[in-house]
């Protein structure tokens, strides 16, 4: 798996986990945050929410523009800046009124643009390690552990917002609105650990950086495609961009409607061993099972078998005595905390995800990457099914409100349940969508194209707000079948396009 893969990934990954860990600690708990400290309803929180994630996403079409002028790694390097400017901002408690209102505004503005700066250039530096011949063929490989390395980041993220919230209230006696702030801080704190990554292990990756000079000098260089060429890959790279729209639109539903699911509708007491999911130290050490196992079935001599064996004994080992901890132990879990399934989820199903897509490749029936778009739009399916399913006997969300404790409520699982199945959707889709922008796209718009496919995530995100306007009086099944219908369309329309799809990458 992580072997022939070139050097300048892992620091070009590591730089995104720190940067991704700050942004997923605050995207955890802002919809919760607009809700208590300004009073607004689900709607207007999903409003604000889906905006920023769409300027998130929309501002890299800027970025791209900007990086295929003056190159990658300036404007990288500014992100993190601005990034850090607004973060800061957002990190001020200044209270409930139109300032602080205002003040937050403000702060978002500066974190969507500098990310829109950061973001898509960064992976575009990805993707040139692979123009080089020797690691070609280790493309979709690679993307997948860069892909891994943003979810190592975001699995830790909710633990790290309410955690330090916890500890605001209870240490420093602060409000719970005001302890908000503290977690907005975490990623002023991540930002500093990307950019010391980033510049410590530049020398494995700065040939893909490009300077205005050096980029113009190499688009000189590319072979140029014909006009009727150009023509071919930029439209089915836009097709691939439209049916991405509706996935990310159901997607995240994992920071709105499904937070307020786990908050409204979710039975918050765990007893006994069902405490074990929701303690990030237990994740971590299924992770490392998953990982010494696949390095145990690969290891080439003893030294490598016997540390695989090492590893996984020690997991478990850990894991039998946090079992004792909580095995008597009844708990109140956070809505937040459901967040931290989906990157778990990704980081330990990577390599199953590439060890079948590898065994498949060496009998040369692996799937194209459009043709795993379309499986992973029917997986999202699938998962918000499973969510209609365990909402069939739940109340509406206005006659839960008025009930509170007395309304109906479901089990966790269903949460972590669809998450898994969400998750198997996202690797089939996701990062093959990033590898199939790096290797379609016309040399001279790699920046712009990769900002066309953040564009299409911009468009899903601020159709996010759909699920928090349906979120009142609607049956929740009804709700999740509206997903459910986008995703399947989605699906019907990506089969129909696939042969022009395919003929475009090859």
């Amino acid at each position: 798996m992580f072997e022939g893969q070139p050097k300048g990934l892992y620091a070009l990954a590591l730089a995104n986990t720190g940067e991704r860990f700050g942004y997923y600690t605050m995207i955890a708990v802002f919809a919760l945050f607009l809700k208590a400290n300004f009073g607004l309803s689900e709607g207007t929180a999903g409003m604000i929410y889906s905006t920023f994630l769409a300027l998130v996403y929309f501002l890299p079409l800027i970025g791209g523009f900007m990086a295929d002028k003056f190159g990658f790694g300036k404007m990288v390097t500014t992100g993190i800046i601005i990034m850090f400017v607004g973060y800061l901002f957002l990190s001020v408690p200044l209270g409930g009124n139109t300032v602080a209102l205002i003040s937050m505004l403000a702060a978002l503005l500066l974190i969507s643009f500098g990310t829109g700066l950061f973001k898509g250039n960064l992976q575009v530096m990805v993707g040139n390690l692979y123009d080089d011949s020797l690691y070609a063929a280790k493309r979709d490989a690679g993307f997948s552990i860069f892909y891994m390395a943003i979810n190592i980041g975001a699995m830790f993220a909710p633990t790290a917002a309410v955690k330090i919230m916890a500890w605001g209230q209870e240490s420093l006696g602060m409000s719970v609105n005001d302890s908000y702030h503290l977690a907005f801080a975490v990623a002023c704190a991540s930002l500093i650990l990307s950019i010391a990554i980033y510049y410590a292990f530049r020398s494995t990756f700065r040939h893909t950086e490009g300077d205005k000079k050096t980029a113009t000098e190499e688009v000189a260089q590319v072979e140029e495609l014909s006009p009727e060429d150009t023509k071919k890959r930029v439209t089915a790279l836009c097709l691939v961009f439209a049916v991405v729209i509706f996935f990310w639109m159901a997607f995240h539903q994992n920071g709105l409607s499904l937070t307020f699911f786990a908050e409204q509708f979710t039975d918050m007491t765990v007893v006994g061993g069902d405490n074990m999911w929701y303690d990030v130290i237990n994740l971590v050490m299924i992770i490392l099972i998953v990982y010494a196992g696949f390095q145990l079935y690969e290891a080439k001599n003893a030294k490598s078998r016997g540390i695989a064996i090492g590893v996984i004994v020690l997991s478990l080992v850990v894991l039998g005595l946090q079992y004792m901890g909580v095995a008597d132990a009844t708990n109140k879990i956070e809505a937040p905390i459901f967040q931290q399934f989906n990157p778990f989820y990704v980081v330990a199903l990577t390599p199953v995800s590439l060890a079948i897509f590898g065994a498949l490749a060496k009998k040369g029936k692996e799937p194209s990457a459009p043709r795993k778009i379309a499986y992973g739009m029917l997986v999202a399916a699938v998962a918000f099914f499973i969510m209609a399913m365990g909402s069939l006997n739940l109340n509406t969300p206005e006659v839960q409100k008025t009930l509170g404790a007395e309304g109906t409520f479901a089990s966790p699982y269903v949460l972590i349940v669809t998450y898994l199945v969400l998750t198997f959707g996202e690797l089939l889709l996701s990062p093959m969508g990033i590898s199939f922008v790096s290797k379609v796209a016309p040399p001279k718009l790699k920046g712009t194209m990769m900002g066309g496919w953040f564009v299409a995530t911009a468009i899903g995100n601020m159709l996010v707000s759909v699920g928090g306007f349906l979120w009142g009086g609607l049956p929740l099944w009804v709700v999740w079948t509206v997903f459910i219908a986008l995703c399947l369309i989605s699906a019907l329309f990506m089969f129909v396009m696939m042969k022009r799809l395919e003929d475009a990458a090859k």
